[in-house]
């Protein structure tokens, strides 16, 4: 938030002359998703991903539900299906900063971000293959390895904006 307010609002308002500071993108709020699939069903399976995700995003994650029966998938309407947590203000700098300096760096093979990835209202998406890159989680409570998707959710108007004010944050593309 200091490094947002002291740094980037400067750069950002000197590359696009924004007439007014409520114009400058800022991050609104970061949301991390899993999909458990029929796996979700297992009491114990579902209680170590919830756990793993509280110790990721230090709060309680949101059970997601089906809202439809898809007899391919053998799903039924209301089985759970997923987690998800959403991170807002002082939680989501201080994820977004371990994010940056510690997570990134733990991944296996990692050569950047893909930066074709926003959307197009300059929100980007990414997906970690491995919950062993978060420091929080040990090697030896881990039975099965769960990816999981991050979204962040920028009040930018353009991919360029978006981009922009990613890379002024540290991110590394």
């Amino acid at each position: 938030k200091k490094i947002y307010d002291e740094e980037v609002k400067s750069f950002l308002i000197s590359k696009y002359s924004y007439a007014n500071l409520h114009q400058v993108p800022k991050l609104e709020k970061i949301q991390i998703s899993a999909s458990l699939g029929l796996q979700a069903q297992n009491k114990t399976y579902l209680q170590k991903a919830i756990e793993e995700f509280r110790q990721i995003s230090g709060q309680q994650p949101l059970i997601t539900r089906a809202k439809k029966s898809i007899a391919g998938f053998k799903i039924r309407e209301g089985m759970n299906i997923g987690l998800v947590v959403t991170l807002r203000r002082e939680k989501m700098y201080s994820f977004l900063e371990k994010l940056i300096k510690l997570v990134f760096p733990r991944v296996r093979d990692f050569r950047g971000l893909n930066k074709n990835q926003f959307d197009s209202c300059g929100n980007y998406h990414f997906g970690i293959e491995d919950q062993l890159a978060f420091p929080e989680i040990s090697y030896d409570s881990v039975e099965q390895k769960r990816g999981f998707n991050i979204s962040l959710i920028t009040s930018a108007t353009t991919t360029d904006e978006g981009y922009s004010l990613l890379k002024a944050l540290g991110f590394p593309f």
